[in-house]
């Protein structure tokens, strides 16, 4: 397999409704779609989705009041860049010589006691000043999931394994929503700092829930900037790292950064991606239908993979 020049000539939206419940035509030309787009922008754009548009609009305005609060009680809430708070200008992106002007949230897997991911997962931190965050991004983490669970099972056939290939190796993943603030940009800030750097993912995939705010851009295949728009209701979806290592580039971790607003549009910019990782037992081994002419990585444990990435960014 190798990636090959774009039939489309922008990135794909399609109808998750077709592939759900369309006809077998239908679920064919979303899979066809999904791959192409992946493997030519690393980026999709899903409509029709099943998350209800109230969950997505409460999640938002209870994340609104989660930046609004004061820096003092938000930083109470710190706990170790995993779970809870990440402040202003903690995160700087591989190769970037100033660190990006966001703040955000991290929650992650709820596990019972006694389960074997249990000590490698860190607990989540909960707000107190805010009523129903808790119920309500919980809810969104459950159905961000079943989301990208779709999505994985879509890109087994093109990819030639079995159709739980992916389910079995997220199977209790390391999944992370992050919910994200881009403040508006402060007088004297460093001027190499941008919202978010230019960057790949980490993970598997990344299904993001379209910004309140412009400013997201992709690189495509032929180095040019493309902003990547859409109505604020639909979900944008990208391969990360991960994939690309299991893909041998087939599907390739596409760049992507958030610019600064442009003036007069000096807003905060509002967003919610929701990472998916294997669990702390898969391995990252080259698909053998993706082996091709090009020598694949050697395997590695996904959690040891994290691991590195994350200290790379600083957040750990």
């Amino acid at each position: 397999m190798s990636a090959t020049k774009s039939k489309y000539t922008e990135v794909p939206t399609l109808s998750l409704k077709n592939y759900i419940s369309g006809t077998d035509d239908e679920r064919a030309q979303f899979v066809d779609a999904l791959f192409e787009g992946l493997k030519y922008y690393g980026f999709i754009i899903l409509k029709d989705h099943p998350i209800s548009i109230d969950l997505l609009d409460k999640a938002y305005a209870l994340s609104k009041q989660l930046f609004d609060l004061p820096t003092e009680t938000k930083n109470a809430y710190q706990a170790g860049d995993q779970r809870g708070y990440i402040p202003f200008g903690k995160e700087v992106a591989v190769g970037s010589e100033a660190p990006d002007l966001k703040e955000f949230w991290h929650v992650g897997r709820d596990l019972p006691e006694g389960h074997k991911f249990k000590t490698d997962y860190p607990d989540n931190v909960w707000l107190r000043e805010i009523s129903e965050f808790k119920e309500t991004i919980s809810a969104l983490y459950t159905a961000l999931d079943g989301v990208g669970e779709t999505m994985l099972e879509a890109l087994t056939l093109p990819l030639e394994v079995p159709k739980t290939y992916f389910k079995d190796m997220n199977q209790d993943g390391n999944n992370i929503l992050r919910l994200l603030h881009y403040p508006p940009l402060r007088e004297g800030a460093d001027p190499k700092s941008i919202r978010a750097a230019a960057h790949g993912d980490i993970n598997l995939m990344t299904v993001l829930v379209a910004a309140e705010g412009a400013g997201l851009e992709l690189l495509d295949r032929d180095g040019k900037w493309l902003p990547v728009e859409t109505d604020k209701n639909n979900l944008i979806v990208d391969a990360g790292d991960m994939m690309s290592r299991l893909t041998n580039e087939v599907i390739p971790a596409t760049i992507h950064r958030v610019v600064n607003p442009d003036d007069g549009q000096n807003i905060s910019r509002y967003s919610m991606p929701y990472f998916i990782h294997p669990n702390p037992e898969a391995t990252l081994s080259c698909i053998p239908s993706c082996k091709g002419e090009k020598p694949p990585k050697p395997d590695i444990n996904a959690q040891d993979f994290l691991i590195q990435r994350l200290k790379d960014i600083g957040l750990m």
